[in-house]
């Protein structure tokens, strides 16, 4: 993990207790629950934990593989990062899309849409899987001719800014919702209502959900958490729930094709038809 990302922490706490304070004299915001919040900042450091692992061991080779055989290269003049800067926000929309789109991809996500609350503490609530699921996605850009140090700086930075976002207490911010992403556009995609499924998979640009048909506007209350929630607060059974659904799914599937179907096809998908993917239920809406 980046030091970007380190050196935040302590103005992380102190946004999260400015929140809290205010959450408490507001009670229409979902708020804070301690022992949700508890999971979430569990999550958020063993997150830390497995990250830098995954570094060591898996991005940074790869990265280093991919900017051995590189394409091109890029240098690190300024205009340099400015490419990068929506380089590697196309690269997170892409990671972030597929791991709601395919189901095995989802299982490494999903903690992250667990909490039926919806505050600072939930921007910690970090995957315990993605760490080894992502960084295939970023490998482009040092194929480009990125270097690793450049690649690892974007994706801090880019953490950095979607802290933010997590939280009640922002409302609309005017013409900065049709460029940016924003706290309205991430409520969107914390919700669980059925046109807000799968929605605004931006980092920091929402025109990537323009331009691919992913966007949703915040209009009706968001009402936060899983289609199917869990009830827990056990970080390891928040952070694997799924993988072990998708295990007894695979499980009881008839034949091949329909256990392939409960790794790949989108969440939701049932060989029989039972249940329903988030294409499918907005389909129905009126």
């Amino acid at each position: 993990m980046s030091n970007l990302v380190l050196y935040s922490i302590p103005a992380f706490i102190v946004l999260l207790v400015l929140e809290l304070a205010w959450t408490r004299r507001h009670r229409e915001l979902t708020g804070y629950e301690p022992r949700d919040t508890f999971a979430s900042l569990s999550m958020g450091i063993l997150n830390v934990v497995i990250s830098a692992g995954a570094k060591l061991v898996l991005s940074i080779p790869l990265f280093e593989l991919a900017y051995e055989h590189r394409i091109a290269d890029v240098g690190t003049w300024p205009g340099a990062w400015v490419i990068l800067l929506f380089a590697e926000d196309l690269c997170y929309y892409w990671f972030h899309r597929l791991h709601h789109e395919v189901r095995l991809l989802w299982a490494a996500h999903v903690n992250h849409h667990s909490s039926q609350r919806y505050n600072l503490s939930t921007a910690l609530r970090q995957a315990l899987l993605t760490p080894v699921t992502g960084p295939m996605f970023w490998a482009p850009l040092a194929l480009i001719g990125f270097p690793p140090w450049m690649i690892l700086t974007a994706q801090a930075w880019s953490l950095l800014y979607q802290f933010w976002l997590h939280t009640e207490v922002i409302d609309r911010l005017g013409p900065l919702e049709w460029i940016v992403n924003t706290p309205s556009h991430h409520r969107v995609h914390h919700g669980k209502n059925v046109r807000y499924l799968d929605k605004n998979h931006a980092g920091i640009f929402i025109i990537w959900d323009r331009l691919f048909g992913t966007f949703a506007p915040e209009e009706e209350r968001v009402v936060y958490g899983l289609t199917k929630d869990i009830e827990t607060y056990n970080p390891l059974r928040i952070g694997f729930h799924e993988v072990a659904a998708i295990a007894r799914d695979a499980a009881r599937a008839p034949g091949l094709v329909a256990k392939l179907g409960y790794h790949l096809a989108p969440p939701g998908w049932s060989h029989d038809g039972s249940t329903m993917t988030a294409t499918q239920l907005q389909r129905r809406l009126p």
